[in-house]
């Protein structure tokens, strides 16, 4: 039987006293880690070098770290707000730090993104591992005890919420090892703000040893606050949104870019006129044969199935406004019938007929296939099957052959007229602002119902349950983003050239095979074309790159935010003539010549002219003839006040200008009079704490911050 405690300490000594000195802890992925629990063990462990821990995890997350003190005066009041007594994880202060104890090892599977660029111990431990193999080489590394943050859902049961799809995956491969006679611990820390999932994350709590309950545990979630979408991100948004389906699927990521794409397409959905007038202005009739073949321009008339390893405010945001409203079946027999339009709502004594000339069910149907009716809506839950017959509610029998009349007629009162057991989206964890998992909290019954949080072998390939799969992933579009594309096709994702890990590969490798096998499937890169550092603009197109994510024999489509380049099956010439039609113009012609050196282009070929305008100035043009609700800076809402938001993009502004010939170039703004700056920007140098500066350094910072100020506030991206 599960053993419930009050205290972290408490299950820290039972761990101890069960597996002993050599503890192996696996963790799930961000949200879910139970911090509490983790922290009083790794207390334990630092205070007592016997004890060997060896962590196993992915996605440590930590409050954002300040780089200057600009960025602190702005972070830490905005972080002591929004994370407020969030549980900082002890272990990932000492990884950074460099202090962790001889005796302790962390190893994980993915970073917080940039965050372990520069830190040796967390470079070296890191795994290389595809999503779907995170719990057999969890396995591999022998871990010996699993726990997670878990919530309540009642009846003896625990809801594995925000993470089920590495447990539900490693749980069966523990039960191995314990029935081989290996002391091995589940343990779950209870949280009371954590939304209760149903479907496949809710188990019985008897599969775990240990269940906390400690009081001083339900502290604030970790959330991820919402980041500006900047002008690059909505056109590569706008762009993406044309390749959805209607009738398909989506998968996204987190981000500016996932963000930028969901905005689009639910203004794709609402306001389609509008759509296709700033659609138009981008220049999307460059792309017409893509988007007419795989992809669309107009509304969503049977909507969307959300099928991503991570759910995301964005993929919720499409969830609340109708656009993801598929719903797919467990059933493949039933889904193909419902893709070829042979079943749809309403049903009735029609559809048991297709289904009966369909062999899906027999004529004179089993007790079996009675549950199945059920299961799925056809016909009441409360008839019974004896002995061949069918039994109403209120006892009377009748015969169980679907076409004799009188069998017929007697069951018109009992047929449903809706499909039951339908689900939207299809999850493996989730991650994001603290408005999403109040909005997950507040999921009505109905709601709930279409959304099944499972295992990560189930979202993210095709193995096991093959049929139903490809039945329910028609028109699958797997949105992924790169940082770095080459020009023949390979992206970048995880890790720069010169081998530091940047994330991880995630489940991006999944996702972009499962478009190739699947019919229909295509996989999209995401990425800005180019990215400024230090004054200077660079392609993040590039001839080659000494490290790949996505080889380019899985090459699909990718999208920049000057349009769109289909790759799948073209010929190398071909790929980097689509790529160079996407690439920032300011560096088309040093990659057409490196292409031309190599011999994988005709010497005497161009660029076709109307790519030759692919510049930020073009698109401030056309964002230029639409309005700040066309190109919102936080189309998903945000954390940050107004003042905030508008410090947000001067910070960011001022960072780029790093060099000393920008700060020359700046001269007049930063040097200048500025007397009505301050009074413009009153707000802001009271939020900052430079209303009064003090001293030299704080004069030099206020006069830096309203150059930033006056550069990018007035309705500036």
């Amino acid at each position: 039987m599960v053993q419930r405690l009050s205290s972290v300490e408490q299950a820290v000594d039972t761990v101890l006293e069960t597996v002993g000195g050599d503890v192996r802890l696996g963790l799930p992925l961000g949200l879910g880690k139970p911090n509490h629990f983790v922290n009083a063990l790794y207390r334990r462990a630092c205070d007592d070098p016997h004890i060997q821990l060896s962590i196993f995890t992915a996605l440590s997350l930590g409050r954002p770290r300040a780089g200057s003190d600009l960025e602190k005066r702005f972070l830490e009041p905005f972080a002591d707000r929004v994370f407020a007594d969030y549980e900082e994880l002890d272990y990932l202060r000492d990884l950074r730090a460099g202090k962790l104890p001889a005796n302790i090892s962390v190893s994980e599977f993915f970073f917080q993104p940039g965050s372990m660029l520069n830190n040796p111990a967390a470079q070296q431990r890191y795994i290389s591992s595809n999503y779907t193999h995170a719990s057999r080489d969890l396995n591999r590394q022998r871990v010996n005890v699993v726990a997670q943050m878990v919530a309540d859902a009642g009846n003896g049961h625990v809801s594995l919420s925000c993470n089920p799809e590495i447990t539900l995956d490693l749980l069966p491969l523990l039960q191995r090892r314990r029935d081989a006679g290996e002391a091995i611990m589940v343990i779950g820390q209870l949280h009371r703000d954590l939304p209760v999932m149903r479907h496949d994350a809710e188990v019985d709590a008897e599969l775990l040893d240990i269940l906390i309950d400690d009081d001083a545990a339900h502290t604030r979630l970790f959330s991820t606050p919402n980041m500006p979408v900047e002008l690059q991100d909505h056109f590569v948004g706008l762009y993406a949104s044309t390749l959805l389906r209607d009738g398909g699927l989506i998968q996204i990521g987190i981000g500016s870019l996932g963000d930028a794409l969901v905005h689009h397409a639910m203004v794709r959905a609402d306001n389609n006129v509008r759509y296709r007038d700033i659609a138009d202005a981008a220049g999307i009739g460059n792309f017409a044969d893509l988007i007419a073949s795989d992809g669309g321009l107009g509304k969503f008339e049977q909507g969307l199935y959300g099928c991503s390893e991570m759910v995301t405010a964005g993929l919720l945001a499409l969830f609340d406004a109708n656009v993801i409203r598929r719903p797919v079946y467990a059933d493949a027999r039933l889904q193909e019938l419902i893709n070829q339009g042979k079943i749809a709502d309403p049903i009735g004594l029609h559809t048991l007929d297709i289904l009966i000339s369909e062999a899906v069910i027999s004529a004179r149907i089993s007790a079996a296939e009675l549950g199945w009716l059920q299961r799925f809506g056809f016909v009441n839950a409360a008839l019974q099957w004896q002995s061949g017959e069918l039994v109403l509610p209120g006892s009377a029998r009748i015969g169980s052959d679907l076409t004799d009349p009188v069998t017929r007629d007697a069951l018109r009162p009992f047929l449903g007229d809706r499909l039951m057991g339908g689900i939207l989206l299809h999850g493996g964890f989730f991650l994001g602002p603290t408005a999403f998992y109040q909005r997950l909290r507040n999921l009505s019954k109905a709601e709930r119902s279409t959304i099944n949080m499972t295992r990560i072998s189930y979202v993210n390939h095709l193995l096991g349950d093959e049929w139903l799969k490809r039945a329910q992933r028609q028109h699958a579009r797997f949105f992924n983003t790169a940082f770095t594309m080459t020009l023949m096709g390979a992206g970048v994702a995880d890790q720069i050239e010169e081998g530091r890990v940047l994330s991880g590969v995630g489940g991006q490798y999944n996702f972009v095979a499962q478009a190739h096998e699947l019919e229909g499937g295509r996989s999209v890169l995401m990425l800005r074309s180019w990215r400024e550092r230090a004054g200077e603009a660079a392609s993040n197109i590039v001839w080659s790159y000494g490290h790949t994510t996505i080889p380019r024999h899985l090459r699909d489509i990718v999208v920049t935010e000057y349009g769109l380049a289909d790759l799948r099956g073209r010929n190398d010439s071909d790929v980097i003539k689509a790529m160079l039609n996407i690439t920032d113009s300011r560096f088309q012609d040093g990659l057409l010549e490196q292409a031309r050196q190599q011999g994988k282009i005709a010497a005497d070929y161009r660029i076709p002219e109307a790519f030759r305008s692919n510049r930020p100035e073009r698109l401030a043009d056309i964002r230029s003839q639409f309005s700040d609700r066309d190109f919102p800076a936080f189309p998903l809402g945000s954390d940050f006040t107004d003042t905030e938001q508008q410090l947000i993009t001067a910070l960011a502004w001022l960072k780029r200008k790093v060099s000393q010939k920008e700060y020359l170039q700046l001269g007049r703004d930063v040097f200048g009079d500025e007397r009505g700056k301050v009074e413009k920007f009153s707000s802001h140098l009271e939020r900052m704490g430079l209303a009064a500066p003090q001293n030299l350094r704080e004069k030099l910072y206020r006069r830096l911050l309203l150059a930033a100020l006056a550069n990018t506030a007035a309705g500036s991206l």
